[in-house]
């Protein structure tokens, strides 16, 4: 069974169109959303997370890259939420702790079908290349509220805001790459209610 899926969401604000198959060459990753910063951590979520994504986004970035980072943590999470199906099969939990020199992040997932992000890092206020750091917790509560994910991303330290963030998406794509897994030993969906949908 194929767990791919394309989104697209047209907004007065954004037009994003998104490829995501989690079975797919993994790794391989194209990002063009005109923020570059964005950019790099698509390409190491598809890295780390073993996925093969593909992102076009354009927006209106004259005003700042919220809504453009916003919207594309949105519709990844709807093309994961596609992707899983009915989530048989799935291992469901995955964790991660992620050291990038100085600075040390971890991320804990349970894909629940409850929307639910904890972020907890005490980010510099800074802007690398455009991407202002207050955008990394936008991004993943929009993820996580798209995917029906119960999210958990923290940084326990850091000094490099550049190094914080990296870590964090780096522990998040590691989880994410455990937790959306084929698990051959579970026979169905992996909750005692029957479904991880609701």
């Amino acid at each position: 069974m194929s767990r791919a899926a394309k989104r697209e969401r047209q907004t007065g604000e954004t037009e994003i169109r998104l490829e995501l198959d989690l079975d797919g060459d993994p790794g391989a990753s194209s990002a063009a959303t005109g923020v570059g910063f964005l950019d790099h951590m698509l390409d190491l979520l598809a890295r780390h997370g073993k996925l093969e994504l593909r992102v076009q986004a354009s927006g209106d970035l004259e005003t700042g890259a919220h809504h453009t980072v916003e919207d594309v943590g949105i519709v990844l999470g709807q093309a994961l939420d596609e992707a899983l199906g009915d989530r048989a099969g799935i291992r469901r939990y995955g964790s991660a702790l992620v050291p990038m020199d100085e600075a040390l992040a971890e991320c804990a997932i349970d894909i629940s079908g409850r929307p639910h992000c904890v972020f907890r890092a005490e980010l510099p206020k800074a802007s690398i290349a455009g991407f202002e750091t207050e955008l990394v917790e936008e991004f993943f509560n929009a993820v996580a509220n798209s995917a029906k994910l119960t999210l958990h991303v923290s940084v326990r330290y850091g000094t490099n805001v550049h190094h914080m963030i990296e870590a964090a998406f780096k522990a998040f794509a590691r989880a994410l790459r455990v937790a959306v897994s084929i698990d051959p030993e579970e026979t169905g969906v992996p909750s005692t209610k029957g479904t991880l949908n609701d």
